[in-house]
């Protein structure tokens, strides 16, 4: 059956694939929430005629109000990330799909949840900043959680089968290894924006693919997958699969791997999130195996790649430590794409914010704030 759905990010590289899955389904679009780009969202609004527009971006907003101004069946507008958060809580769609980047998704996220509605996650922030909150409101309200993530959707693709997902010994969570792999840090030194955001298999947004070069992305995976699979760290084995077609793997007890393959195209986990249980067909194209000659797989090196053993470091303090990597992260990327920072800064940072605090205990939503800002301010102190 036709279904409708809120799209949260809807202007950015996961929001706007989505929307070609949509297109492709003929669904329908309740709501749409986007950041800074309001040429795209207008050009979307005007395709896809949503009841409820979000603007997060002051200017963003103003451009949009102005150009939507006595427009016969204009959407309703919401303005700033409370907008944001009110979409996600409306009623009227089937399902939520949060593509918001970063821990600016959280709020959303957990708003969506509350209010009872299924939440297809593309922003990976929310389990690692806020596991514990999001994964309880899920059990208490009932809801499901499917992850759109590449390797994440493909893991739970893997346990569909309930009974042999009881029998669940380990998760090989697979990475590309971005544009830097097999160099050292010495190679590293020099390596720029330009360089960084060349990415051999992936199309992706900025930050994003700068957490790609880093390994960080894969690191922000491992804290997802504790989340959302149940096992803790040690049981989950990062295996870099340089030409992304085995998004990820399941190993059970008696050592048989089931893994999912693809090409690499994010419309398919993103399909199978809003589909889910049932498959449809869809726009991405077929694996084609007679073009497929060979794959390779190598050890994730996170001797070289900091960012990501400070987050095998992160989620074995628990607590707020990957909260606080997250946003030491966010923060140093950022000044990365504005050139203040060299590469290899963005991993001595997040890993100097993950050593300098234990971090332990229960938190609150108040708290996941606190920590984010403390990292920033950190970030801002030891460049």
């Amino acid at each position: 059956m036709p279904k409708t759905v809120t799209l949260l990010g809807s202007t950015g590289s996961i929001g706007t694939q989505s929307l070609d899955v949509l297109r492709a389904q003929g669904w329908g679009v309740f709501g749409l929430a986007a950041g800074t780009r309001a040429d795209v969202l207008l050009a979307q609004i005007a395709e896809f005629h949503p009841a409820v527009v979000a603007v997060a971006d002051e200017a963003a907003f103003q451009k949009v109000e102005a150009a939507l101004a006595g427009t016969a069946g204009a959407p309703r507008l919401l303005k700033g990330p409370e907008g944001v958060r009110r979409l996600a809580a409306m009623d009227g769609p089937d399902i939520v799909l949060n593509a918001v980047v970063g821990i600016a998704g959280l709020a959303a996220s957990l708003a969506a949840i509350e209010s009872g509605h299924d939440l297809a996650l593309a922003n990976k922030e929310s389990l690692v900043t806020g596991g514990h909150l999001v994964t309880d409101a899920v059990r208490r309200r009932g809801v499901h959680l499917l992850p759109v993530d590449s390797e994440h959707s493909a893991i739970f693709q893997c346990l569909q089968d309930a009974h042999s997902a009881k029998r669940l010994e380990k998760i090989l969570l697979t990475a590309s290894g971005g544009p830097f792999f097999g160099l050292k840090a010495e190679q590293l030194k020099t390596k720029t924006k330009a360089d960084a955001l060349k990415h051999p298999n992936w199309n992706m947004g900025a930050k994003i693919t700068i957490d790609s070069a880093t390994l960080m992305n894969k690191g922000l995976e491992l804290i997802e997958a504790v989340w959302l699979f149940g096992l803790p760290p040690e049981k989950i084995q990062i295996v870099v699969q340089r030409e992304s077609i085995i998004h990820s793997a399941v190993q059970f007890a008696d050592h048989s791997v089931i893994a999912q393959l693809g090409v690499p195209d994010m419309r398919i986990p993103i399909q199978y999130a809003l589909t889910w249980p049932d498959r449809l067909p869809g726009p991405a194209p077929e694996l084609d195996f007679a073009a497929l000659t060979r794959l390779t797989f190598a050890t994730a090196d996170d001797e070289t790649f900091r960012c990501l053993a400070a987050c095998k470091k992160a989620i074995a303090r628990g607590g707020l430590a990957p909260c606080a990597a997250n946003g030491a992260n966010e923060a140093a990327v950022a000044l990365f794409l504005q050139d203040k920072i060299g590469f290899l800064d963005i991993g001595r940072l997040v890993e100097g914010v993950v050593d300098s605090d234990s971090y332990g205990g229960a938190y609150t939503l108040a708290d996941v704030y606190e920590c984010d800002a403390m990292a920033r301010a950190y970030v801002a102190a030891h460049v």
